[in-house]
């Protein structure tokens, strides 16, 4: 059947440092700003534009 994988059979990969660990907190928190900020931006242009935007010919 399958076998189970324990923290010794896995192969030693990439290990980061201190530095760039809080780098790449700095980068998804940027990400998550920037998506977020987005997200308020469509809301917003959508209750600017109102349902008028949904009465157009086809």
């Amino acid at each position: 059947m399958g076998r189970v994988m324990t923290n010794d059979d896995r192969e030693p990969g990439i290990i980061l440092t201190d530095e760039e660990k809080k780098r790449r907190r700095q980068r998804n928190v940027a990400i998550a700003l920037t998506l977020g900020a987005l997200c308020v931006l469509f809301w917003a242009v959508t209750l600017v534009k109102g349902p008028a935007m949904f009465v157009r010919p086809m």
